[in-house]
């Protein structure tokens, strides 16, 4: 960020150190933590001198990501951004409205490296990651945008939110800063599609954010095959992390299952999902089934709402609570790595 301090990143703690060594009063840290956290610009920060703001405008880096495109739901609102970084790169978020509040789909990175089969997000690989400043820039612009209060986030955008681990991090102790956009870390869901070892650190960091499982089949081998992550992390390994997880934060997992015409949607699978789960877990889990959003370039094909039934009534016999993702969006395409997959072949 041509060697200014990237000052939307920072801390109030660290803000004020940095307010202090460019010669101002350490209150004024919290002034500008508050401005930033609301989308203004320095020009728009009424109560900071002008002088101070000269000085931010020379050493400090501030801004918030850039709308690119913009698609709104005819169906039922929801908004999908592609935004641009300082550098160009682009990410997607998407903001949806529920009865119980708003909540935004954010990216961690620009593109991604874990290679799952199904995913458009990974197709053209990971550029970099996001830094903390540049996630919680995706809210603070979808809030400013719509006007409304996002009271809930989901890191399921693109990217791997464990894989850029400091930043994501970072990012959820920002947000949640009541000086802040002041949003519950339990109104967060983090997706991981199953770094084992970050999911055990995450859970000492005292952050009870929901952790949310891509799991997406019953069995390794089929694993290995759509996810290449599961070499590494088998699915014992990647349970075992999960329960570990569940012991120490008392926080129930979800695990993501992407229902895949063929692969993984029989009630055969439902019946190994179950057992898997039952024999791993010990606890309370939740079973998240998504009908796949269809992607040309994968080869693979979703499967209609009367077999994700049959799949989410199966494991319901077997004790293991299960709903079917709410679609929403369905006009605009709301899932996440198609625009910016889009604009990269134009580049």
């Amino acid at each position: 960020m041509e060697n200014k301090a990237d000052i939307l990143s920072m801390t109030p703690e660290e803000l004020s150190e940095f307010v202090c060594s460019v010669g101002e009063k350490a209150f004024r840290a919290k002034q500008l933590f508050s401005w930033m956290h609301k989308g203004a610009q320095f020009e728009e920060m009424s109560n900071l001198p002008a002088s101070f703001r000269e000085k931010l405008t020379e050493c400090a880096e501030y801004r918030l990501p850039r709308i690119e495109e913009k698609y709104v739901s005819k169906i039922d609102g929801t908004v999908k951004y592609l935004f641009s970084m300082i550098d160009g790169e682009c990410v997607e978020s998407v903001f949806m409205r529920y009865e119980h509040g708003n909540t935004l789909c954010v990216s961690s990175q620009a593109g991604c490296r874990m290679g799952c089969r199904f995913c458009a997000s990974t197709l053209k690989g990971r550029s970099r990651d996001l830094h903390a400043s540049e996630i919680l820039g995706q809210v603070i612009a979808a809030q400013r945008d719509t006007g409304e209060r996002i009271s809930g986030i989901v890191m399921m955008g693109i990217g791997e939110p464990l894989d850029n681990y400091d930043n994501t991090i970072r990012f959820l102790r920002l947000v949640s800063h009541p000086d802040g956009l002041n949003i519950g870390l339990r109104h967060i869901s983090l997706s991981t599609c199953g770094l084992a070892d970050k999911i055990r650190t995450l859970a000492g960091e005292g952050l009870p954010v929901t952790l949310s499982v891509s799991l997406h089949t019953p069995d390794d081998a089929t694993r290995n095959e759509l996810m290449p992550v599961n070499r590494k992390y088998n699915i014992d390994t990647l349970l075992s992390a999960c329960r570990d997880y569940f012991d120490r934060t008392g926080r129930r997992v979800s695990f993501e299952y992407t229902l895949i015409g063929t692969k993984n949607d029989s009630p055969a699978h439902a019946d190994a999902l179950a057992a898997r789960l039952k024999a791993g877990m010990h606890a309370t889990c939740h079973v998240n089934l998504i009908p796949l959003n269809e992607v040309a370039e994968t080869g693979l094909s979703s499967v209609n709402r009367k077999n994700a039934e049959i799949f989410r009534d199966r494991l319901a016999k077997h004790g293991i609570n299960a709903t079917i993702r709410r679609k929403l969006g369905s006009d605009i395409n709301a899932s996440c790595g198609q625009l910016r997959l889009r604009r990269a072949e134009k580049n």
